[in-house]
């Protein structure tokens, strides 16, 4: 198959190689001028769609997918599929949608991690079509693809998903602040936690506490393996979704506004999402 990626930076790259290493005929356009081994490099988002069966974007956010889209579009062969990779909010997916209807939505979870290794997990929004053509590409580049809809499911889905996460994170992260000053060790409290109703994917996969549970990024000084910055725009676009259907969504705001002061205000930016344990460990109460 002939596919077109557009958005080969920390995630796409990765996900572009994965489907060249399978065997995919695989062009790729970045604006920073990316290489990646196996993708040929063409000059221009519409070059690189112009004789693909699939296009497959990973972009920043909703603005630049209409724009990238407004150019890809005009070029792109009349049977092919365009499926976005992007967490964008839920209006421009739905307006690329509107434009070419062979298109999927398909947000991913699974981090850079996830992306090198191909186990991410999509969750996509569109025509039934159009998912299966997306889902054989699903494969290689992750574990699992969940159809969740219409066109815009799919991030409906990733929004939801990381409202949970953001908040998840913030009170696992208060919790182990909290058993420090009570004088309960880290080990102890993973042990209660994780087994009993405490268990989360923050907690038993994830622990923000370094030398606890699995190996995460705590264990590497907070170096990113989801960076606290992207948490804090998958939170924004949540309760952007929230305030246009008039949805009540209390913890899923404060989880934004706390993300909101580390990333922007503090010394959270280019750190993991999870190094909100050490913040709060040093933060006093009030």
């Amino acid at each position: 198959m002939k596919i077109g990626f557009i958005g080969l930076g920390n995630m796409g790259g990765h996900m572009a190689r994965n489907l060249a290493t399978a065997g995919h005929t695989v062009t790729g356009f970045d604006v920073a001028g990316v290489m990646v081994e196996g993708v040929a490099r063409a000059a221009s988002s519409a070059e690189a769609a112009s004789s693909a069966d699939v296009i497959i974007t990973m972009l920043p956010n909703g603005e630049i997918l209409r724009a990238v889209a407004a150019e890809v579009i005009p070029a792109m062969q009349p049977d092919a599929c365009f499926i976005d990779c992007s967490t964008v909010d839920v209006d421009s997916a739905r307006a690329v949608a509107a434009d070419w209807p062979l298109s999927v939505d398909a947000p991913v979870s699974g981090g850079i991690g996830g992306a090198d290794a191909g186990t991410l997990t999509f969750m996509a929004g569109g025509p039934v079509a159009a998912f299966k053509i997306a889902e054989p590409l699903f494969g290689i580049m992750g574990q699992k693809a969940v159809h969740c809809g219409d066109s815009g499911a799919g991030q409906a889905a990733k929004i939801c998903n990381n409202m949970i996460l953001g908040a998840t994170m913030i009170v696992t992260c208060e919790a182990f602040a909290l058993a420090d000053k009570l004088g309960l060790d880290r080990q102890k409290m993973f042990d209660v936690a994780s087994t009993s109703s405490g268990y989360s994917w923050s907690m038993n996969a994830y622990c923000p506490a370094p030398g606890i549970g699995p190996q995460s990024p705590a264990d590497n000084d907070y170096k990113p393996g989801f960076a606290a910055e992207l948490m804090l725009k998958d939170l924004r676009l949540s309760q952007q979704a929230a305030e246009a259907v008039g949805a009540a969504t209390p913890l899923g705001e404060h989880a934004t506004q706390e993300y909101a002061k580390f990333v922007e205000h503090e010394d959270g930016a280019g750190k993991d999402f999870s190094a909100m344990l050490p913040r709060l460990s040093k933060m006093p109460r009030g």
